[in-house]
């Protein structure tokens, strides 16, 4: 077990650093953000001063060495604009918003996803499951942001029910949550029927039955309890593809989280803090995907040894 951990560690380690060496090469290919930061007064000698300052008199391949060093320590550089905060204290004021808006919609999906996944596979072929169906395929099909303006219309627009914007009442969690939870919802939903109507066929569980057990009892207990393996697997994705994916529900709703974080820094070509929240992203999925690999290994031993 140990073996595989450290195996699984050092993995997503090479992985870090692939992205960190992918973000520092585009975020160079967008341009020199020294010339935002200068006004039509500026002279030559404030631009060669503010280019030294920033680093950008040195070569690419010394600007990446010093970004590693420095990201080493934790240091991940100081914004370009404003009072020039470091680049990890704005990511970590807005990571809070961000992680809500995830478990918040983790939560949602599972409680929603999982009966709703376990009802169509036990009515396989009704007309229930095939509306279910329709209704998680168009999920998945839909784009967020089209979902996240659609409700924002409706709910916000013309009845006037819940606020389009703003962050720290329970109300202002609704659109967010309603828009992030449509695409996680319709694909646990598929998941869970896929894992019962497995689990429904096997031969313990029609040995549950000829014993006698209640129905309730062979379904949400001994059926249920075994297909929650990849349900497991995909919440840990959903988990971390949702604080990744928050950048465009973020703006359309004004969450100040990371995801907008992002969003204003590729608008002022802010490379530290635009660096800062792709690494932290990168470094918290890898992290959920690493736990829940070495959770499904302790669940199932076959793993650690495949």
């Amino acid at each position: 077990m140990q073996r595989y951990i450290v195996r699984r560690l050092i993995q997503a380690l090479i992985m870090l650093l692939v992205v960190s060496s992918i973000v520092f090469g585009l975020s160079r290919l967008t341009g020199n953000p020294v010339a935002l930061l200068l006004t039509e007064y500026s002279s030559e000698q404030d631009k060669i001063e503010l280019t030294k300052q920033l680093g950008f008199d040195k070569s690419i391949p010394e600007q990446y060495m010093i970004f590693i060093s420095n990201a080493l320590r934790g240091d991940l550089g100081r914004s370009i604009r404003g009072e020039r905060a470091p680049a990890m204290t704005l990511v970590a004021d807005r990571f809070p918003a961000s992680a809500q808006l995830a478990v918040v919609t983790l939560i949602v999906s599972l409680s929603i996803g999982l009966p709703m996944g376990v009802v169509t596979a036990l009515k396989k072929g009704s007309i229930t499951d095939v509306l279910v169906r329709i209704i998680a395929l168009i999920g998945q099909s839909a784009p967020v942001f089209w979902i996240g303006i659609v409700a924002m219309y409706f709910f916000s627009v013309q009845l006037r029910l819940l606020p389009s914007s703003g962050y720290g009442k329970p109300e202002q969690f609704v659109l967010p949550v309603f828009a992030l939870t449509w695409f996680t919802l319709a694909a646990i939903v598929r998941l869970t029927r896929s894992s019962m109507i497995d689990s429904l066929d096997s031969e313990y569980i029609k040995l549950a039955r000829i014993k006698g057990l209640s129905e309730w009892i062979v379904v949400w207990k001994h059926a249920l309890r075994n297909s929650l393996l990849p349900v497991l697997t995909y919440s840990g994705i959903i988990l971390g593809r949702t604080i990744a994916g928050v950048v465009v529900v973020e703006t359309v709703f004004a969450w100040p989280g990371i995801g907008r974080l992002a969003y204003e820094s590729v608008l002022g070509r802010d490379f530290p803090v635009l660096q800062a929240v792709v690494l932290v992203v990168a470094a918290l999925f890898l992290l959920i995907n690493l736990l829940v690999d070495v959770l499904y290994a302790y669940i199932d031993p076959r793993i650690r040894f495949s």
